[in-house]
Formats: structure tokens, C-alpha cells, sequence
């Protein structure tokens, strides 16, 4: 009788957490899925296409670099109700706030304008014109945000997470080639290092993988969606625990792409190039039999559109709240478009002007989606240190301070940012350092 009673106390108790956890989801899935963003597909496929299966190991090392950094913004925004921004202005003063938001500013109206490439390439695809994709989607985007609602905007988005898992298919399929790899060639790519000598182009390849895995964007996009979700510290384990489950998504996406151009592309004999998730898509479709390459290329297409269009809704959402928190203006998703007019006129203003610098012809769009990883990589670690010092301010996180562990954890994250940085600085000073 007492083992009965003992299991359904258990059984009670589990579910109530059950249903704390499904309630707390939401921001630690989106910020992670969403950074499986068009320039992060398109960084996948040539990192497959180039490399093989031996970078796969690095994805083990960015599921933990992800979560250490993304945690510390369930806490920062449960603690103090306030989004990165607004922290950063009131901990470090203006000079700081105005560097870290135009720091930010910049840096995701490049990284829209890759989320606008994936669009209209995906879209291209089924013979749609960049121009309706870019309307189209544009007017989609703006109303999925004006509907007054946090939860519903969290619900439109999770469903558009799901999209996500479409790549795994395609690796199956290409795998299953005569002329393919084994699994066990696949699964040695994540504990042999393979890399041979360390190159200019190894070295930007690692960048952009980092820099898609981890940006500024998600800083700030994750503890603004915090504190508008209204999480609070007794909601922090559930938080953390979703970001977690959110980290390991991101990075398993991402090895199943490059799997999938490994196979058909690496280990095709000549090995063949590609440069941007769009001719991966075209390109798969003659090596893959019983109509299984038009599927593929069709996974794709869907899946290369998904993750621009959350990408784009989530980078335009972080830029609109960490400006209303500067300004002082209403910034919140649970407020209709009459009560924060200059929070979505922001979110609209920094869509409609990335998104037309697609339409420009002759814009060099494949640079530009490789290079804004780069480039987010590289602005990355004065996000990080103030993201660390902040979390490191006793009066101000009580309790729920950076441990000892968490330290290191994080400026190891920094060391290693700032050393591939630099790396890749000299490699284009003396690139014949690198040869």
C-alpha cells in the first residue's frame, strides 16, 4: 500500500513538472531553432560539401557553448524583468549601451538579409519571383506579431520549429547511395579529428560555424522573450532545461545536413563543390533515385525557407525590443500595434530594408550569407563579456550568480571565440602562413 501511494505521489508530482516545463516552453526552442537560420543552412551545406564528415566533432563542443551562453539569459531575465539591452544600459552606463545596441543593430540587419536570400532562393525553387516572396512573406511576418499576444506568437512559432526535422530524411536518403560512406565513416567524424593542416579556409569554415551556432542576436532575443513571457526565478530549471533540449536540436539539424552534402558531394568522385543551401537543393536531385532526388530537393527548399523565415522573425524581434528598452517605449508582443507603435514600426523598418537589398541586382548575395557569419562571430565577444560580468554581479543575481563551473565554462567560450578570431585576422594578413 505504501509503494502504491509512494508511486502515485511520483506520478503527481512528475506531471505537475510536466506541465510547468510545457508551459515554460517556448523561448529556449525558438532562439535555438531559429539560429539554424538561411546563412546557417547554407554554412551546413558547404561545410559538408568541403569538409566531409570531419567537423562533425565540433557540433558536440556547440551544443554545450550554445547552452552555457544561453542560460545565462533565462536567469539575467528572470531575475531582474528586464531585457539584455535595458541591463546593459543601467549596469555598464550609456557609452557602453549605445555600443552594445548599435553592436547589435548592425549586425542583424546583415544577418536579415541573409534570412531574405534563403527565402527567395527556396521560393525560386517552385518558380516564385523574389520580389512576391519578399511582399508576401514580409506582410506573413508583420501580422504573425500584431496580434496583441505573446502566446500567440509562441505557438505560430514552435509549429514552424517542427519544419526543422526536414533535413533528416535527405541524409537517410543520401547515405543510402551505392556510391556513399558508411554510418560508422559518419560517426567517426565526431570523436577523430580529421582536419589536416590548418588552412585559411578551415579557419573561416570553423568561424562561420560558430557564429551560426552562437550570435548576439540570440542574447538578446532570448531574455527579452523571457522577461515578455513573464518568467519568473521559480521558472529558471524548466528554462534552462528547454535550452538545453533546444541546443542539442540545433546542432543535430545541422549534422544531418552536412551528412547529407558529405555523402553526395564530398565523397563523389570528383568531389564537387557547392556554395549556398539553394544549389545544394538543385544539385542533390540527379544523384538520388526513385524520385527520392526531387523530394530531396523539395526538403530542401522547405526546409531552407523555414529557417529564414524564423530567423527573420525572431532577429527583427530582438532589434524591436532592445530598442523600445532603450527608448523607454512600450516593447512587449502583448501589446496591440495602437499602444507600441515604434516597436513594430521598428520590427517592419528593419524587414522591409534588408529584404530589398535582395532585390538589388547583381548583389553578391552568396558573400554576404557566408561572410555575416563571420562577422557575427567576430562582434560576438563583447556581447559574451558583458553577458559574464553582469551574471557575476552578486547584488544583482542574488543566488542565481555565475558558479565557479559556469566561469569557466563561459571565458573558455570567450578564449576560444577571440582565438579563431584572431586566427582568422592573421590568415588574412599572411595568408601564406596558412598554406
Amino acid at each position: 500500500m505504501y509503494l502504491i501511494s509512494k508511486s502515485l505521489h511520483l506520478l503527481n508530482r512528475f506531471r505537475r513538472q510536466l506541465i510547468v516545463f510545457l508551459a515554460v516552453l517556448g523561448p529556449g526552442i525558438i532562439v535555438m531553432v531559429a539560429d539554424n537560420d538561411a546563412g546557417g543552412i547554407s554554412t551546413y551545406a558547404v561545410t559538408g560539401s568541403k569538409f566531409g564528415f570531419s567537423l562533425l566533432w565540433m557540433f558536440i563542443l556547440l551544443i554545450f557553448m550554445a547552452y552555457y551562453v544561453q542560460e545565462m539569459t533565462v536567469r539575467l531575465g528572470a531575475v531582474t524583468k528586464r531585457g539584455h539591452a535595458e541591463a546593459i544600459f543601467d549596469a555598464f552606463g550609456p557609452f557602453w549601451g549605445w555600443f552594445s545596441l548599435t553592436d547589435l543593430a548592425i549586425t542583424n540587419w546583415l544577418t536579415l538579409i541573409t534570412e531574405y536570400i534563403g527565402m527567395t532562393a527556396a521560393m525560386s525553387l517552385f518558380g516564385v519571383p523574389a520580389w512576391i516572396t519578399f511582399l508576401v512573406v514580409t506582410a506573413i511576418l508583420f501580422a504573425i506579431v500584431i496580434t496583441g499576444k505573446y502566446w500567440t506568437f509562441e505557438k505560430i512559432t514552435l509549429f514552424f520549429c517542427l519544419f526543422n526535422l526536414v533535413y533528416i530524411p535527405a541524409a537517410i536518403w543520401a547515405m543510402d547511395m551505392p556510391s556513399s560512406p558508411s554510418w560508422n565513416e559518419a560517426f567517426k567524424g565526431f570523436y577523430t579529428f580529421q582536419m589536416g593542416g590548418m588552412t585559411s579556409d578551415l579557419i573561416f569554415i570553423i568561424m562561420a560555424n560558430i557564429g551560426t551556432t552562437i550570435a548576439p542576436w540570440m542574447l538578446f532575443f532570448q531574455q527579452s522573450a523571457v522577461v515578455d513571457k513573464k518568467l519568473d526565478i521559480h521558472d529558471i530549471k524548466f528554462g534552462k532545461l528547454e535550452t538545453f533540449l533546444g541546443s542539442i536540436s540545433t546542432c543535430v539539424v545541422a549534422v544531418f545536413i552536412i551528412i547529407t552534402t558529405a555523402a553526395i558531394f564530398y565523397y563523389h568522385k570528383p568531389p564537387i563543390e557547392i556554395e549556398d543551401a539553394r544549389q545544394t537543393a538543385e544539385a542533390i536531385v540527379p544523384f538520388l533515385s526513385h524520385g527520392k532526388g526531387e523530394m530531396a530537393r523539395r526538403l530542401f527548399a522547405i526546409g531552407l525557407f523555414d529557417a529564414g523565415f524564423l530567423g527573420a522573425l525572431c532577429i527583427s524581434l530582438s532589434t524591436s525590443w532592445a530598442v523600445g528598452e532603450i527608448f523607454g517605449w512600450a516593447h512587449s508582443l502583448n501589446k496591440k500595434v495602437k499602444d507600441a507603435p515604434w516597436f513594430y514600426f521598428v520590427y517592419l523598418f528593419m524587414l522591409l530594408t534588408s529584404g530589398a537589398v535582395v532585390l538589388i541586382p547583381g548583389a553578391p548575395l552568396i558573400t554576404i550569407t557566408m561572410f555575416v557569419q563571420v562577422v557575427a562571430v567576430t562582434l560576438l565577444p563583447p556581447a559574451l563579456v558583458f553577458l559574464l560580468l553582469l551574471l557575476n554581479d552578486e547584488p544583482l543575481m542574488g543566488k542565481h550568480v555565475n558558479t565557479r563551473w559556469e566561469n569557466i565554462m563561459n571565458w573558455s567560450i570567450v578564449i576560444v571565440v577571440v582565438l579563431v578570431s584572431t586566427l582568422l585576422g592573421i590568415s588574412t594578413l599572411f595568408p601564406e602562413l596558412f598554406k
